[in-house]
């Protein structure tokens, strides 16, 4: 079976994120995490073209290090109005993206870059999920942000924790909303004819 699981090469994750950690783990996929620094600052654009610009910049720094190895970069943000949420600053703004949210849908996109520099091989694309919060308290939302819990998170929350109780409906790739959208991330690899060879 020609199945990126089958094959052996060593994935290099060129994001901090336990989330991401935590997808790849639960597909078996074989992988190091190589977290870079870079100022996601200063980029505007649409938020397709927002998050596949900077999992493409995290990609391409990490695979300068890591050529002989596919290098896997990944961004994710929340939009609703024409506004882009990332992770909150501090926890004044992460009470008022939960407070725009509440009641109403919302997309998150996720933007995905496979580079294995070594082999000249590169791919892009962008995953979005609609998803619904039901309508929150103020006093949710605040509990909610003195969890801790949406500090590190675009959007300010996080459906596979807490936040899973704000949610009451989804369209599209769940994975998506948690941090990689997994199955396209798969179909990728395929379509891509990688192998360990």
């Amino acid at each position: 079976m020609n199945c990126w699981l089958d094959l052996n090469v060593l994935l290099v994750l060129a994001s901090r994120s336990p989330r991401r950690r935590q997808i790849l783990d639960m597909a078996g996929i074989r992988f190091i995490a190589a977290p870079c620094d870079i100022d996601e600052n200063g980029f505007l654009g649409t938020p397709e073209e927002v998050v596949q610009h900077w999992s493409r910049e995290k990609a391409v720094h990490a695979s300068a290090l890591w050529p002989g190895h596919p290098v896997l970069g990944a961004d994710t943000l929340v939009s609703i109005d024409d506004r882009l949420l990332g992770k909150p600053a501090d926890p004044e703004s992460a009470v008022s993206m939960l407070s725009s949210l509440s009641g109403r849908w919302h997309t998150v996109y996720g933007g995905v870059s496979v580079i294995w520099r070594d082999r000249g091989i590169e791919t892009s694309f962008t995953e979005a999920t609609q998803v619904h919060f039901r309508a929150l308290s103020g006093s949710e939302i605040r509990d909610y942000v003195a969890t801790g819990e949406p500090m590190d998170k675009a959007g300010a929350y996080g459906i596979q924790g807490i936040g899973c109780a704000m949610v009451d409906r989804i369209e599209g790739c769940y994975f998506n909303v948690m941090g990689l959208p997994i199955a396209r991330l798969i179909r990728e690899f395929n379509s891509l004819s990688l192998n360990g060879g």
